[in-house]
């Protein structure tokens, strides 16, 4: 296990088969939307949700150093090694360790965008703890089919007026919001102005970002590595997704053998509301297929 603290909760009834949710880039477990998560518990699963390293309440990655993005986009652009306090792996043995101490052999593991990635490691180096894996909004890692459409860079690449100012951080986030999400549900700006402004007081910490951001860069092109998954797969995404394009989720299933792809329209890189009561029940119809068996570690 990890020696960082890892923030969790835990919902429903500890005995049932567990489904391990990992969050995206610089995102809470608070981003897992409540109704979503209970939707799952109804289905009869244990739902663990947490925050990753360097974000929300879990621990952050030791060192004051500042993230240099640009140089590591340079070096990865030339196929040099990117430096990083920490890669998608370590995350990985992050949710593995976590697992461990709640004293989960088998789960099934959902992740969202960069929460995708790390789910698409932890099944491949530790096949013996998946049960099934499903990868939202994510990719394989492959360049040419990644790219975000230019909005959403341009918005990704700006920053708040004010970092240290808790309502400027929120109006960027909005505007951010108001630019990757699903054109087909759109949430009012007062909608994300809580949620997300509720974020921004749980905690907010840009540096820690920036490293999960590297280690993203630095994990490369893992098309190899998805080719090695044995657990059966679901790969969902949007066919609006302007920041990790519908191109990405393709290549992402083409590389996962017997993988089954879901494309929703409308939907961009955000969980409408309207979309929460499908998607539970998408998920746990696949899980429900797959070794739905209450599993404990003997310690």
């Amino acid at each position: 296990m990890s020696a960082l603290h890892i923030e969790y909760e835990s919902l429903g009834d500890p005995t049932h088969p567990a489904i391990v949710l990992i969050m995206g880039l610089g995102m809470q477990l608070t981003a897992w939307p409540d109704s979503f998560c209970q939707a799952l518990v109804a289905r009869g699963y244990r739902v663990v949700r947490f925050d990753n390293r360097d974000c929300g309440l879990s621990g952050r990655a030791p060192g004051k150093k500042r993230a240099n993005l640009m140089l590591a986009i340079a070096a990865s652009a030339l196929g040099l090694p990117v430096r990083t306090p920490y890669t998608l792996e370590d995350m990985a043995g992050d949710a593995v360790g976590l697992m461990d101490r709640l004293g989960i052999a088998q789960a099934h593991i959902v992740g969202a965008s960069m929460g995708g990635m790390i789910a698409q490691v932890l099944a491949a180096r530790f096949p013996q703890r998946v049960l099934s894996l499903t990868s939202i909004m994510s990719s394989s890692g492959n360049r040419r089919v990644s790219k975000p459409a230019k909005p959403a860079r341009k918005v990704l690449l700006s920053r708040p007026a004010d970092p240290k100012d808790p309502d400027s951080v929120v109006e960027y986030m909005v505007q951010m919001f108001g630019v990757i999400g699903s054109p087909a549900y759109p949430a009012s700006k007062d909608e994300l102005r809580q949620r997300l402004g509720r974020s921004v007081r749980r905690a907010y910490e840009p540096a820690g970002t920036a490293r999960q951001l590297l280690a993203i860069i630095a994990s490369g092109d893992r098309r190899k590595l998805l080719h090695t998954i044995k657990a059966p797969t679901l790969v969902v995404h949007g066919a609006a997704d302007p920041l990790v394009p519908l191109a990405a989720g393709r290549d992402t299933a083409q590389n996962i053998s017997g993988a089954e792809l879901l494309v929703i329209d409308g939907m961009g890189h955000d969980f409408p509301d309207e979309l929460m009561p499908r998607l539970a029940q998408t998920i746990a119809d696949h899980c429900d297929k797959f070794g739905a068996v209450p599993l404990t570690v003997v310690t």
